[in-house]
């Protein structure tokens, strides 16, 4: 079998959790990969420091210019895990670039919808959420006439089985203890309230070309299984493992040919159960609130997230109920009015629908107080 080509690989957001992994799959396996790019918000310079020292990168520095610019340099493939909105651009960069897209800034091809698809050849950007690299392996089992629905798991978070009105009282470091994942604050809090579910409903939309009504979320508490097709006939393909992000950050760094040994797998040999339950709703609205959000379409989409990045702030500075991120990102949703379907977006309708968003939920919160 013929070795495979070394890839040259630019990861944007290398001090953050799936940048530090990127690198470590990229440390484990120097036959395959060779980081040419480096960029970075600048809330860790010493690490930083040492990734540059490390890696030698071509091109490499902190802050949103440089990462455009590191996403449209020549690159074999470019991971996208930058958190929040701030991935636009970036995203948009490499595509224009030509550049394979491997995507774990979900929150760029949210808020940004068509103007982000529109823009992509087909297969250009590979999903780096384990759950998205998990419907990914799992529709290569059919042709897509032959599916019948996405079924994408969710943990649960750290509060699952409870009632909405014993959320109340929910502490940023209660929330921040997430059972199964490590991750970055904002994701795991994002996952507390399960936003996080609710921004890759709709990142699977418009990802596979499923619509709302046949994307389903299941409540699976150990992670193992990471999502699932089913198909017309009646069968059902689900990808497991060990709840890791190398497995998926591998994938999208080689797509469509896995890294051999990239992390341990499950050992069948001993006993286990996998639970499912049904999401509860009432306790946990935002996967709700997301699918009319991404049905209603336009700039919707990129609302809720704006929203959503500016409450998740003010509850970990103490300032909002746990509750009540949900409930103001709601409320921002319905004083806002999306542009009519045939209008085309654009990146300027994104932005300001994003900057709109962040000052009318400041408004909210500050009136609030």
């Amino acid at each position: 079998m013929t070795a495979p080509e070394r890839r040259d690989v630019v990861i944007l957001g290398s001090t953050g959790s799936i940048g530090t992994q990127a690198l470590e799959v990229v440390r484990a396996n120097p036959d395959r990969f060779r980081v040419i790019g480096l960029t970075a918000g600048g809330s860790n310079p010493d690490l930083f420091a040492a990734q540059v020292a490390e890696f030698s990168p071509t091109i490499f520095g902190t802050g949103e210019d440089i990462s455009v610019e590191a996403a449209s340099h020549p690159a074999d493939v470019v991971l996208n895990g930058i958190t929040g909105a701030v991935g636009l651009k970036p995203t948009l960069a490499a595509l224009d670039a030509g550049n394979t897209l491997a995507l774990a800034n979900k929150e760029s091809l949210i808020m940004g919808g068509s103007v982000v698809t529109s823009r992509a050849k087909p297969g250009q950007i590979v999903p780096v959420d384990s759950e998205h690299s998990a419907l990914a392996q799992c529709l290569r089992g059919g042709r897509a006439d032959e599916v019948r629905r996405l079924v994408l798991t969710a943990s649960g978070g750290p509060f699952r089985g409870r009632t909405r009105e014993s959320l109340a009282g929910v502490t940023p470091a209660e929330a921040l203890n997430h059972p199964t994942w490590d991750m970055g604050p904002v994701i795991t809090i994002n996952s507390a309230t399960l936003v996080n579910k609710g921004l890759e409903v709709i990142e699977a939309h418009l990802l596979f070309g499923i619509p709302f009504d046949r994307i389903e979320v299941v409540v699976h508490p150990t992670s193992m299984v990471h999502s699932m097709v089913e198909f017309s006939d009646g069968s059902t393909l689900a990808q497991a493992s060990p709840p890791t992000m190398l497995i998926p950050i591998a994938l999208g760094l080689t797509w469509p040919d896995r890294v051999p040994d990239t992390a341990p797998a499950i050992d069948w040999t001993t006993a286990q159960t996998w639970e499912f339950f049904p999401l509860d709703d009432n306790a946990f609205p935002a996967v709700g609130l997301a699918r009319e959000a991404g049905s209603r379409g336009g700039t919707a989409p990129a609302v809720y997230n704006a929203a959503n990045e500016i409450c998740v702030e003010a509850f970990r500075g103490g300032r909002l109920p746990f509750v009540a991120i949900v409930d103001t990102i709601g409320e921002v949703l319905t004083r806002h009015d999306v542009p009519s379907d045939e209008e085309e977006l654009t990146v300027e309708d994104v932005l300001a629908a994003d900057a709109w968003a962040r000052a009318e939920t400041t408004r909210l919160l500050e009136n609030s107080q």
